[in-house]
Protein backbone atom coordinates (compact mmCIF):
# COMPACT_ATOMS: atom_id res chain seq x y z
CA UNK A 1 0.00 0.00 0.00
CA UNK A 2 1.37 3.46 -1.08
CA UNK A 3 2.72 5.60 1.89
CA UNK A 4 -0.03 8.04 0.78
CA UNK A 5 -3.06 6.03 1.78
CA UNK A 6 -3.85 5.19 5.52
CA UNK A 7 -6.66 2.92 6.52
CA UNK A 8 -8.84 4.56 9.30
CA UNK A 9 -8.94 2.92 12.69
CA UNK A 10 -11.54 -0.05 12.37
CA UNK A 11 -12.02 -0.06 8.80
CA UNK A 12 -10.89 -1.52 5.42
CA UNK A 13 -11.26 1.62 3.24
CA UNK A 14 -8.35 3.30 2.45
CA UNK A 15 -8.31 7.27 3.07
CA UNK A 16 -5.91 9.13 1.48
CA UNK A 17 -3.37 11.31 3.75
CA UNK A 18 -4.48 14.72 3.03
CA UNK A 19 -8.46 13.81 3.76
CA UNK A 20 -7.17 13.33 7.46
CA UNK A 21 -5.98 16.22 9.07
CA UNK A 22 -7.13 18.59 11.51
CA UNK A 23 -9.15 20.53 9.42
CA UNK A 24 -11.16 17.71 9.15
CA UNK A 25 -11.94 17.14 12.57
CA UNK A 26 -14.90 18.37 14.71
CA UNK A 27 -14.87 22.05 15.45
CA UNK A 28 -16.44 24.31 18.15
CA UNK A 29 -19.35 25.72 17.36
CA UNK A 30 -18.51 29.80 17.48
CA UNK A 31 -21.76 31.70 18.98
CA UNK A 32 -21.92 35.47 18.34
CA UNK A 33 -22.09 37.39 21.84
CA UNK A 34 -24.12 40.07 22.34
CA UNK A 35 -22.40 43.73 23.49
CA UNK A 36 -22.21 43.79 27.53
CA UNK A 37 -25.53 45.80 28.04
CA UNK A 38 -24.50 48.25 31.06
CA UNK A 39 -26.61 49.22 34.10
CA UNK A 40 -28.10 52.80 34.17
CA UNK A 41 -29.14 54.04 37.19
CA UNK A 42 -32.14 56.70 36.42
CA UNK A 43 -33.28 59.28 38.46
CA UNK A 44 -36.82 61.39 38.00
CA UNK A 45 -36.84 64.45 40.15
CA UNK A 46 -40.76 66.69 41.15
CA UNK A 47 -40.80 69.34 38.83
CA UNK A 48 -40.87 72.49 40.65
CA UNK A 49 -40.64 75.43 38.34
CA UNK A 50 -42.10 77.20 35.38
CA UNK A 51 -45.11 75.57 36.07
CA UNK A 52 -44.27 72.32 34.70
CA UNK A 53 -46.07 70.06 34.55
CA UNK A 54 -44.92 67.27 32.11
CA UNK A 55 -42.06 64.17 32.89
CA UNK A 56 -39.75 62.78 31.36
CA UNK A 57 -40.75 58.75 31.44
CA UNK A 58 -44.14 57.37 31.92
CA UNK A 59 -44.54 54.40 33.45
CA UNK A 60 -44.85 52.37 30.31
CA UNK A 61 -41.23 53.63 29.63
CA UNK A 62 -40.10 52.91 32.94
CA UNK A 63 -41.07 49.42 32.88
CA UNK A 64 -39.04 48.99 29.23
CA UNK A 65 -36.17 49.90 30.87
CA UNK A 66 -36.28 47.73 34.40
CA UNK A 67 -37.01 44.86 32.10
CA UNK A 68 -33.55 45.35 30.93
CA UNK A 69 -31.83 45.12 34.10
CA UNK A 70 -31.81 49.21 34.90
CA UNK A 71 -32.75 50.63 37.80
CA UNK A 72 -35.20 53.95 37.60
CA UNK A 73 -35.84 56.36 41.00
CA UNK A 74 -38.64 58.49 40.92
CA UNK A 75 -39.64 61.17 43.43
CA UNK A 76 -43.20 60.86 44.88
CA UNK A 77 -45.73 63.02 42.91
CA UNK A 78 -43.82 63.69 40.24
CA UNK A 79 -45.39 61.84 37.69
CA UNK A 80 -49.10 63.06 39.10
CA UNK A 81 -49.80 66.63 37.08
CA UNK A 82 -49.27 64.48 33.89
CA UNK A 83 -51.86 62.06 35.52
CA UNK A 84 -49.40 59.22 35.98
CA UNK A 85 -49.85 57.84 39.88
CA UNK A 86 -46.87 56.60 42.20
CA UNK A 87 -48.87 53.30 41.82
CA UNK A 88 -48.61 53.39 38.04
CA UNK A 89 -44.68 53.84 38.61
CA UNK A 90 -44.43 51.56 41.67
CA UNK A 91 -46.62 48.63 39.34
CA UNK A 92 -43.36 49.19 36.36
CA UNK A 93 -40.82 48.82 38.42
CA UNK A 94 -39.56 52.06 39.92
CA UNK A 95 -38.29 52.63 43.20
CA UNK A 96 -40.53 55.73 44.47
CA UNK A 97 -38.27 58.05 46.47
CA UNK A 98 -39.88 60.17 49.67
CA UNK A 99 -37.70 62.98 48.87
CA UNK A 100 -35.09 64.67 45.88
CA UNK A 101 -31.51 63.59 47.64
CA UNK A 102 -32.52 60.31 46.80
CA UNK A 103 -33.31 61.00 43.46
CA UNK A 104 -30.32 62.86 42.65
CA UNK A 105 -28.06 59.93 43.89
CA UNK A 106 -28.68 58.41 40.39
CA UNK A 107 -26.12 58.44 38.11
CA UNK A 108 -28.47 60.00 35.54
CA UNK A 109 -31.07 62.56 35.77
CA UNK A 110 -33.65 63.16 33.59
CA UNK A 111 -36.00 65.91 33.71
CA UNK A 112 -38.56 67.64 31.61
CA UNK A 113 -37.29 71.34 32.88
CA UNK A 114 -34.03 72.35 33.54
CA UNK A 115 -32.93 72.10 36.64
CA UNK A 116 -32.94 74.55 39.89
CA UNK A 117 -29.37 75.82 41.21
CA UNK A 118 -30.65 74.01 44.23
CA UNK A 119 -31.00 70.70 42.21
CA UNK A 120 -27.28 71.83 41.28
CA UNK A 121 -26.21 71.90 44.24
CA UNK A 122 -27.56 68.05 44.91
CA UNK A 123 -25.41 66.84 41.69
CA UNK A 124 -21.55 65.51 41.84
CA UNK A 125 -19.05 64.88 39.45
CA UNK A 126 -19.50 62.19 36.02
CA UNK A 127 -23.30 62.98 36.81
CA UNK A 128 -25.30 63.10 33.53
CA UNK A 129 -28.09 65.63 33.30
CA UNK A 130 -30.65 65.29 30.26
CA UNK A 131 -33.13 68.08 30.29
CA UNK A 132 -34.35 71.03 27.84
CA UNK A 133 -31.97 73.70 28.23
CA UNK A 134 -34.73 76.87 27.99
CA UNK A 135 -32.27 79.04 27.39
CA UNK A 136 -34.39 82.81 28.62
CA UNK A 137 -34.72 81.35 31.93
CA UNK A 138 -30.97 80.23 32.60
CA UNK A 139 -28.44 82.62 34.13
CA UNK A 140 -24.21 82.57 33.85
CA UNK A 141 -24.76 80.91 37.21
CA UNK A 142 -26.43 77.63 35.85
CA UNK A 143 -23.93 77.20 33.65
CA UNK A 144 -20.76 77.92 36.15
CA UNK A 145 -22.08 75.30 38.86
CA UNK A 146 -22.81 72.51 36.27
CA UNK A 147 -18.95 73.21 35.50
CA UNK A 148 -17.70 73.50 39.25
CA UNK A 149 -20.04 70.30 39.31
CA UNK A 150 -18.18 68.89 36.31
CA UNK A 151 -22.05 67.47 35.42
CA UNK A 152 -21.97 66.18 31.87
CA UNK A 153 -25.34 67.79 30.87
CA UNK A 154 -27.07 67.44 26.91
CA UNK A 155 -30.28 69.53 26.09
CA UNK A 156 -33.12 67.43 24.63
CA UNK A 157 -33.70 69.66 22.39
CA UNK A 158 -30.07 69.69 20.68
CA UNK A 159 -29.79 66.06 20.64
CA UNK A 160 -29.94 65.01 16.31
CA UNK A 161 -30.97 61.62 15.32
CA UNK A 162 -29.49 59.36 12.62
CA UNK A 163 -31.37 61.30 9.87
CA UNK A 164 -29.33 64.78 11.09
CA UNK A 165 -32.87 66.36 12.68
CA UNK A 166 -33.88 66.55 16.02
CA UNK A 167 -36.70 64.47 16.86
CA UNK A 168 -37.45 65.98 20.48
CA UNK A 169 -37.88 69.70 18.40
CA UNK A 170 -39.91 67.66 16.19
CA UNK A 171 -42.61 65.97 18.09
CA UNK A 172 -43.02 68.77 20.41
CA UNK A 173 -43.10 70.78 17.71
CA UNK A 174 -46.13 69.38 16.67
CA UNK A 175 -47.57 69.50 19.71
CA UNK A 176 -47.10 73.21 19.80
CA UNK A 177 -48.37 74.00 16.63
CA UNK A 178 -51.78 72.82 17.16
CA UNK A 179 -51.74 74.25 20.58
CA UNK A 180 -50.41 77.26 19.53
CA UNK A 181 -53.93 77.54 16.88
CA UNK A 182 -56.32 76.43 19.68
CA UNK A 183 -54.42 79.42 22.52
CA UNK A 184 -54.82 81.89 19.48
CA UNK A 185 -58.65 80.82 19.39
CA UNK A 186 -59.30 81.59 22.72
CA UNK A 187 -57.01 84.77 23.12
CA UNK A 188 -58.88 86.30 20.75
CA UNK A 189 -62.15 86.35 22.48
CA UNK A 190 -63.17 89.68 24.32
CA UNK A 191 -63.06 87.53 27.82
CA UNK A 192 -58.98 87.51 27.07
CA UNK A 193 -58.69 90.70 26.15
CA UNK A 194 -59.41 90.10 22.08
CA UNK A 195 -61.20 91.68 19.47
CA UNK A 196 -64.28 89.10 19.82
CA UNK A 197 -62.79 87.56 16.32
CA UNK A 198 -63.61 83.98 15.61
CA UNK A 199 -60.63 82.32 13.87
CA UNK A 200 -62.89 80.79 11.09
CA UNK A 201 -64.93 82.49 9.05
CA UNK A 202 -68.83 81.99 8.77
CA UNK A 203 -71.22 83.05 5.75
CA UNK A 204 -70.63 86.20 4.78
CA UNK A 205 -68.01 87.28 7.45
CA UNK A 206 -64.44 87.30 6.41
CA UNK A 207 -62.56 85.12 8.37
CA UNK A 208 -59.48 85.65 10.65
CA UNK A 209 -55.80 86.38 9.11
CA UNK A 210 -52.81 84.23 10.57
CA UNK A 211 -49.40 85.05 10.12
CA UNK A 212 -47.13 82.18 10.46
CA UNK A 213 -43.03 82.88 10.85
CA UNK A 214 -41.20 79.58 10.01
CA UNK A 215 -41.39 76.54 7.52
CA UNK A 216 -40.81 73.76 10.09
CA UNK A 217 -43.08 71.62 12.04
CA UNK A 218 -44.95 74.20 14.21
CA UNK A 219 -45.51 75.87 10.74
CA UNK A 220 -47.16 73.06 9.11
CA UNK A 221 -48.94 71.47 12.32
CA UNK A 222 -50.80 75.67 13.00
CA UNK A 223 -51.91 75.44 9.48
CA UNK A 224 -53.59 72.07 9.67
CA UNK A 225 -55.70 73.54 12.44
CA UNK A 226 -56.00 76.85 11.38
CA UNK A 227 -57.56 75.67 7.70
CA UNK A 228 -59.67 73.34 9.25
CA UNK A 229 -60.86 75.98 11.03
CA UNK A 230 -61.24 77.96 7.57
CA UNK A 231 -58.74 80.81 8.42
CA UNK A 232 -56.56 82.42 6.32
CA UNK A 233 -53.15 81.64 6.48
CA UNK A 234 -49.98 83.51 5.33
CA UNK A 235 -46.25 81.65 6.11
CA UNK A 236 -43.25 83.51 5.70
CA UNK A 237 -39.45 81.42 5.47
CA UNK A 238 -36.53 82.09 3.65
CA UNK A 239 -36.06 78.57 2.99
CA UNK A 240 -37.97 77.93 -0.46
CA UNK A 241 -37.69 74.41 -0.19
CA UNK A 242 -39.05 74.42 3.23
CA UNK A 243 -42.24 76.47 1.71
CA UNK A 244 -42.89 73.56 -0.67
CA UNK A 245 -42.56 71.12 1.53
CA UNK A 246 -45.23 72.71 4.49
CA UNK A 247 -47.54 73.12 0.76
CA UNK A 248 -46.85 69.97 -0.09
CA UNK A 249 -47.71 67.76 3.45
CA UNK A 250 -50.64 70.22 3.90
CA UNK A 251 -51.78 69.71 0.29
CA UNK A 252 -53.04 72.88 -0.46
CA UNK A 253 -52.40 76.14 -2.36
CA UNK A 254 -50.77 78.61 0.57
CA UNK A 255 -49.77 82.08 0.21
CA UNK A 256 -45.79 82.01 1.55
CA UNK A 257 -43.40 84.29 0.78
CA UNK A 258 -39.78 84.91 2.06
CA UNK A 259 -39.19 87.22 5.09
CA UNK A 260 -38.78 90.43 3.05
CA UNK A 261 -39.47 92.98 5.61
CA UNK A 262 -41.43 95.29 3.32
CA UNK A 263 -44.04 92.36 2.05
CA UNK A 264 -43.97 91.21 5.97
CA UNK A 265 -44.99 94.60 7.43
CA UNK A 266 -47.62 94.72 4.86
CA UNK A 267 -49.26 91.33 6.46
CA UNK A 268 -48.67 92.36 9.92
CA UNK A 269 -50.47 95.28 9.88
CA UNK A 270 -53.80 93.83 9.29
CA UNK A 271 -52.87 89.98 10.97
CA UNK A 272 -55.17 88.94 13.79
CA UNK A 273 -52.97 85.86 14.90
CA UNK A 274 -49.15 86.42 14.60
CA UNK A 275 -47.11 82.61 15.46
CA UNK A 276 -43.95 82.74 15.50
CA UNK A 277 -41.96 79.55 15.01
CA UNK A 278 -38.61 79.93 13.68
CA UNK A 279 -35.98 77.22 15.47
CA UNK A 280 -32.48 77.70 15.59
CA UNK A 281 -30.28 74.89 15.49
CA UNK A 282 -27.22 76.19 17.90
CA UNK A 283 -28.23 78.95 19.63
CA UNK A 284 -30.76 82.00 19.70
CA UNK A 285 -33.47 82.10 17.28
CA UNK A 286 -33.11 85.45 15.39
CA UNK A 287 -35.44 88.53 16.23
CA UNK A 288 -37.97 88.67 13.20
CA UNK A 289 -40.43 90.90 13.72
CA UNK A 290 -38.77 94.45 15.39
CA UNK A 291 -40.88 96.60 17.93
CA UNK A 292 -41.89 99.29 15.34
CA UNK A 293 -43.34 96.40 13.29
CA UNK A 294 -45.53 95.53 15.98
CA UNK A 295 -46.62 98.80 17.45
CA UNK A 296 -48.44 99.05 13.75
CA UNK A 297 -50.20 96.09 14.21
CA UNK A 298 -53.80 96.69 15.33
CA UNK A 299 -54.94 96.66 18.69
CA UNK A 300 -56.02 93.12 20.17
CA UNK A 301 -53.66 91.03 17.88
CA UNK A 302 -52.22 87.66 19.17
CA UNK A 303 -48.74 86.62 19.04
CA UNK A 304 -47.85 83.54 20.14
CA UNK A 305 -44.16 83.22 20.19
CA UNK A 306 -43.13 79.26 19.98
CA UNK A 307 -39.78 80.31 19.71
CA UNK A 308 -39.59 81.61 23.17
CA UNK A 309 -37.49 79.01 24.38
CA UNK A 310 -34.82 79.80 22.13
CA UNK A 311 -35.42 83.60 23.23
CA UNK A 312 -38.32 84.56 20.70
CA UNK A 313 -38.78 86.02 17.61
CA UNK A 314 -40.43 88.95 18.00
CA UNK A 315 -38.51 92.32 19.83
CA UNK A 316 -41.50 92.62 22.41
CA UNK A 317 -41.62 88.81 23.20
CA UNK A 318 -40.66 87.91 27.35
CA UNK A 319 -40.98 84.94 28.96
CA UNK A 320 -44.48 84.04 30.83
CA UNK A 321 -45.75 81.22 32.39
CA UNK A 322 -48.62 78.80 32.53
CA UNK A 323 -49.76 80.64 35.21
CA UNK A 324 -49.42 84.08 33.62
CA UNK A 325 -49.66 83.10 30.42
CA UNK A 326 -49.94 86.50 28.36
CA UNK A 327 -49.08 89.76 28.50
CA UNK A 328 -50.26 93.34 26.67
CA UNK A 329 -48.09 95.45 25.18
CA UNK A 330 -48.98 98.20 22.53
CA UNK A 331 -52.23 96.81 22.31
CA UNK A 332 -50.82 93.52 21.03
CA UNK A 333 -51.81 90.32 23.63
CA UNK A 334 -48.05 88.16 23.63
CA UNK A 335 -48.40 85.11 24.78
CA UNK A 336 -44.84 83.57 25.43
CA UNK A 337 -44.96 80.35 27.45
CA UNK A 338 -41.71 78.53 26.57
CA UNK A 339 -43.39 75.18 28.08
CA UNK A 340 -46.69 75.65 25.48
CA UNK A 341 -46.71 71.77 25.66
CA UNK A 342 -46.79 71.03 29.45
CA UNK A 343 -50.89 72.88 28.88
CA UNK A 344 -51.66 69.30 27.76
CA UNK A 345 -48.63 67.21 29.76
CA UNK A 346 -50.36 63.39 29.55
CA UNK A 347 -49.77 63.42 25.76
CA UNK A 348 -46.68 65.45 25.84
CA UNK A 349 -45.06 63.42 28.54
CA UNK A 350 -45.67 60.50 26.21
CA UNK A 351 -43.92 62.19 23.22
CA UNK A 352 -40.64 62.82 25.59
CA UNK A 353 -40.59 59.50 26.59
CA UNK A 354 -40.79 57.82 23.38
CA UNK A 355 -38.01 59.68 21.96
CA UNK A 356 -35.78 59.22 25.68
CA UNK A 357 -36.24 55.65 25.54
CA UNK A 358 -34.47 54.56 22.77
CA UNK A 359 -31.69 56.63 23.05
CA UNK A 360 -31.14 55.22 27.01
CA UNK A 361 -31.66 51.77 25.72
CA UNK A 362 -28.79 52.21 22.91
CA UNK A 363 -26.80 53.84 25.16
CA UNK A 364 -26.96 50.59 27.71
CA UNK A 365 -26.20 48.90 25.09
CA UNK A 366 -22.93 50.77 24.01
CA UNK A 367 -21.82 50.43 27.71
CA UNK A 368 -23.01 53.88 28.89
CA UNK A 369 -24.21 57.34 27.82
CA UNK A 370 -20.82 59.01 27.96
CA UNK A 371 -19.25 55.74 26.10
CA UNK A 372 -22.36 56.11 23.24
CA UNK A 373 -21.26 59.94 23.18
CA UNK A 374 -17.67 59.16 21.80
CA UNK A 375 -19.61 56.99 18.43
CA UNK A 376 -22.81 59.25 18.19
CA UNK A 377 -21.96 62.97 16.35
CA UNK A 378 -25.71 63.52 17.03
CA UNK A 379 -25.89 62.88 20.61
CA UNK A 380 -22.59 65.05 21.12
CA UNK A 381 -24.42 67.85 19.84
CA UNK A 382 -26.81 68.05 22.94
CA UNK A 383 -24.03 68.46 24.95
CA UNK A 384 -23.56 71.83 26.56
CA UNK A 385 -20.85 70.95 29.59
CA UNK A 386 -18.79 68.35 30.06
CA UNK A 387 -15.78 67.13 32.69
CA UNK A 388 -15.71 70.95 33.53
CA UNK A 389 -15.57 72.51 30.22
CA UNK A 390 -18.60 74.82 28.65
CA UNK A 391 -19.27 73.33 25.14
CA UNK A 392 -21.33 75.24 23.25
CA UNK A 393 -20.24 78.43 21.10
CA UNK A 394 -23.32 80.45 21.54
CA UNK A 395 -23.77 80.17 25.01
CA UNK A 396 -20.27 81.19 26.06
CA UNK A 397 -20.29 83.59 23.63
CA UNK A 398 -24.00 84.64 25.33
CA UNK A 399 -22.73 84.29 28.95
CA UNK A 400 -19.37 85.65 28.27
CA UNK A 401 -17.79 82.03 29.13
CA UNK A 402 -15.00 80.47 27.29
CA UNK A 403 -16.52 77.39 25.26
CA UNK A 404 -14.11 74.76 24.56
CA UNK A 405 -15.31 72.65 20.95
CA UNK A 406 -16.51 68.85 22.68
CA UNK A 407 -14.59 66.90 19.86
CA UNK A 408 -11.40 68.42 21.13
CA UNK A 409 -12.35 67.94 24.65
CA UNK A 410 -12.76 63.91 23.83
CA UNK A 411 -9.56 63.91 21.35
CA UNK A 412 -7.29 65.73 24.34
CA UNK A 413 -8.05 62.94 26.68
CA UNK A 414 -8.51 59.60 24.61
Amino acid sequence: MSDDIKKPLGTNIPMPKELMGKQFYTQEEMVMKSAKLDKLFFGIPLESTLQENRVPLVPASVATLVAQGHQVIIERGAGLKAHFSDRDYAEAGAEIAENREQVYKAAVILKAAPPTNEEIDLMFANQILISPLQMPTLSATYFHKLRQKRVLALAMEYIKDESDTFPLVSIMSEMAGIEAMLTAAELLSVNAGGNGVLLGGISGVPSAKVVILGAGVVAEYASRVAIGLGAEVRIFDNDVYKLKRLQNQVGRQLYTSSLNPIYLQEELVSADVVIGAIHSKSGRTPVIVSEEMIQKMKPGAVIIDVSIDQGGCFATSEVTTLQSPSFIKYGVIHYCVPNITSRVPRTASMAISNILTPILLHAASAGGIESWLFNNPGLRHGVYTYNGYLCNAYLGERFDMKATNLDLIITSQG
